[in-house]
């Protein structure tokens, strides 16, 4: 069992940024930010396989940044250029088992945060 914890949400106007920070209890070989905007299906936003290789979705693609302290166990989400479309309540995920591929399916993280919203005006 992991257990994460999100920091770093709040509120912003357009073009400004924050940094999202997820602390873990233990090491994970493969973690994730998602994103869930009230009404829509929750999304992947940018995944981590255990080699380092990274995956961003294409909406963020230039204005986010994903990097990981491994000592602290802990990932972060520059989030640069914050636009309206950015708001949503964001998730940290984690997983300990197919982390050779980088995933932003919903269902291959097992270890969820309670999230952190994020509102731009």
């Amino acid at each position: 069992h992991v257990q994460l914890v999100e920091s770093g949400g709040g509120s912003v106007q357009a073009g400004g940024s924050l940094r999202l920070s997820c602390a873990a209890s233990r090491y994970t070989c493969c973690m994730a930010w998602f994103r869930q905007a009230p009404g829509k299906e929750r999304e992947g936003v940018v995944g981590l396989a255990s080699d380092g290789r990274i995956k961003y979705a294409d909406s963020v693609k230039g204005r986010f940044t994903v990097s990981k302290d491994n000592a602290k166990n802990t990932l972060y989400l520059q989030m640069n250029n914050l636009e309206p479309e950015d708001t949503a309540m964001y998730y940290c995920a984690a997983a300990n088992g197919g982390c050779w591929l980088v995933s932003l399916t919903e269902s291959d993280y097992p270890y969820w945060g309670q999230g952190t919203q994020v509102t731009v005006s």
